[in-house]
């Protein structure tokens, strides 16, 4: 599974040829949660709050970019990291 970003020991990612909704992947420790990109939803799993409120921050600032991530995700096309939060 390919990682699209990296930040405050949180890693994003994305699998190719993933089931509907459009979604991303984000894990923090031994935690890990699966967040709907169209409504920034947990749709599997958990994050702490901290680190869930960080992943949502970033994810709200990068939702276009995320959705066409998910595009070429489905078309097995490669994938480019995005910046991480700052």
């Amino acid at each position: 599974m390919p990682e699209i970003s990296r930040f405050f020991g949180i890693v994003v990612k994305m699998y190719y040829g993933d089931h509907p909704p459009p979604h991303f992947h984000a894990e923090y420790g031994g935690d890990k949660a699966v967040i709907e990109i169209r409504t920034l939803v947990v749709i599997g799993g958990s994050l702490p709050p901290r680190a869930l409120g960080l992943v949502i921050e970033w994810a709200a600032q990068h939702q276009s970019e995320l959705m066409e991530l998910w595009r070429l995700a489905a078309r097995y096309q490669p994938l480019h990291k995005l910046p991480p939060l700052t």
